[in-house]
């Protein structure tokens, strides 16, 4: 990558904290955060050296990236909190949001539970508030997310959602598409295994 994305200079990262999260998804965050870093881009992230979380901060860290921490004092310890990046202490998970909302140009959600689920909801609100315009990524391998999109169209479907919502978001399958999809590019369809096979 290590083109920069002007005018896109920070990304905060919303995802699982859970050390119990499959080997895959934490490598998959980590990935992540090689690619930020190589791309310019300043990790705003929840603080903690836990889950997908604790693996994109590290990564992103030890590739040379710029990193920062925002952790409620409640959770130092529960999370682990990364002391070898800059983190911001503050005292409640209001405050948290925040401040990650406030210093972040644009939203990455890797996979994640309750705590990320209520994350992105209140930015999806935000957004569909007319309260920021700050491009929102999901990364959903093999469909992770897809439920949730569900139910979102359902709240369409039931005419308590405009249909526009719906744009609010671009959802990528692959960790490499993650970045570039930031600035609007909708990852290339791939191609069908019968044209590579002529192909080849």
């Amino acid at each position: 990558m290590g083109q920069d994305l002007a005018p896109i200079s920070s990304a905060c990262v919303f995802c699982g904290s859970s050390d119990a999260a499959a080997p895959q998804l934490l490598a998959d965050a980590a990935q992540l955060g090689r690619d930020l870093a190589a791309a310019k881009l300043k990790l705003i992230y929840g603080g903690g050296g836990v889950g997908l979380m604790g693996a994109c901060a590290i990564a992103a860290h030890e590739a040379g990236g710029d990193v920062l921490g925002i952790i409620p004092h409640f959770l130092k310890v529960r999370e682990r909190r990364l002391d070898v990046v800059e983190t911001i202490v503050v005292s409640s998970m209001h405050e948290r949001k925040q401040i990650m909302f406030d210093r972040s140009d644009s939203f990455i959600v890797l996979p994640g539970g309750i705590g990320t689920l209520e994350e992105i909801v209140e930015l999806l609100s935000w957004r569909r508030l007319d309260l920021h315009a700050k491009p929102v990524v999901f990364y959903s391998p093999g469909g992770f997310w897809e439920p949730l999109y569900a139910l979102f169209k359902h709240t369409v479907d039931a005419r308590l959602t405009p249909p526009e919502f719906m744009d609010s978001w671009i959802s990528v399958e692959r960790v490499e598409d993650i970045i570039p999809a930031l600035s609007g590019l909708q990852p290339p369809e791939p191609i069908p295994e019968s044209v590579v096979l002529r192909m080849t």
